[in-house]
């Protein structure tokens, strides 16, 4: 597994995440299984959010760790707040601190290694969300900071009352979701894909070191996308390369996002722990320069 550390940060983490939003469908022996895989595999960096499941995934994985208390020091752990299901987005200062206060208790850790803002929140005041982020880090409770889905204006003026970096934004990414680089490649054209529908993120976090985290990176506008009719070009270009370096079709997947200089961390959240030692793999394969383009291209994207 490969490694990077974030400018500002003294992190260590695996240029793969595991996303936790589906372990409360697990039972404690399959969950203990697919978090020591995950670690076995040599990925650290665990995604959490206080909605998944109403919070009970980061009871689950917090009962996990209370029995396995040494893999503590082995992981960084990540979760994200903001948004109250059905209602909207809060950030505001009481709302976000009963989240952390929550997320702490259920995930029974002294300290957020990472704090994600879910989604942008219309009514957001920035610098009363700095006086959080200001108040969480020097209690201890939350090292880090970063957003979710945010671009790069909403991001900027967070910054600019923000003490601490913002060090990561997730967004979603994959060969069947590609706008984040679309119009970077359909530049002074006009087509659909020339439209700039983020404010070109991917730039704009490249330019100021914010590591983009892609989630969903399996997924299409009809479903997932691998083994699915829909994208024979696709499943076909991913079954070649999966035969020529000996991975899965999953695998495949993130080295393709792997490759990307942006140096992205993409999240996956499959249960399976077959399936996330298999999918660690694709640290160690990378693509060639043809073969990325060649996925890009069957996945129906255009070439100008």
């Amino acid at each position: 597994m490969e490694y990077f550390t974030p400018k500002g940060t003294n992190l260590k983490i695996s240029r793969i995440a595991h996303g936790c939003m589906r372990i409360a469908e697990l039972t404690d022996k399959e969950l203990d299984r697919l978090i020591k895989t995950s670690v076995d595999s040599g990925i650290n960096f665990f995604d959490h959010a206080d909605i998944y499941a109403g919070g009970l995934c980061e009871e689950k994985f917090g009962n996990m760790l209370k029995h396995e208390p040494s893999l503590k020091d082995k992981i960084t752990i990540q979760t994200k707040c903001g948004i109250v299901i059905g209602k909207g987005y809060d950030f505001r200062p009481e709302y976000l601190l009963s989240c952390v206060e929550g997320s702490l208790k259920r995930l029974g850790i002294e300290q957020i290694d990472v704090l994600l803002l879910h989604r942008p929140d219309a009514l957001c005041e920035p610098e009363k969300v700095a006086a959080v982020f200001d108040k969480l880090q020097k209690s201890g409770k939350v090292r880090y900071f970063g957003v979710s889905n945010h671009n790069p204006y909403q991001i900027e003026l967070l910054q600019k009352y923000c003490s601490q970096r913002l060090i990561f934004n997730q967004l979603q990414f994959g060969p069947a979701h590609t706008s984040m680089i679309d119009a970077g490649i359909h530049v002074n054209m006009a087509d659909g894909a020339a439209v700039m529908r983020d404010g070109l993120v991917l730039d704009y976090c490249r330019l100021n070191d914010i590591t983009i985290q892609p989630w969903s990176p399996f997924s299409s506008p009809d479903g997932m996308f691998l083994g699915n009719p829909k994208y024979k070009a696709l499943n076909e270009e991913i079954e070649r390369l999966s035969k020529k370096y000996n991975i899965t079709d999953s695998a495949v997947v993130l080295a393709w996002i792997l490759r990307h200089p942006a140096k992205m961390q993409p999240i996956v959240g499959t249960t399976n722990a077959k399936r996330i030692a298999d999918i660690a793999k694709a640290s160690q394969i990378e693509l060639t320069h043809d073969e990325w383009y060649g996925i890009y291209r069957a996945a129906g994207n255009d070439i100008p």
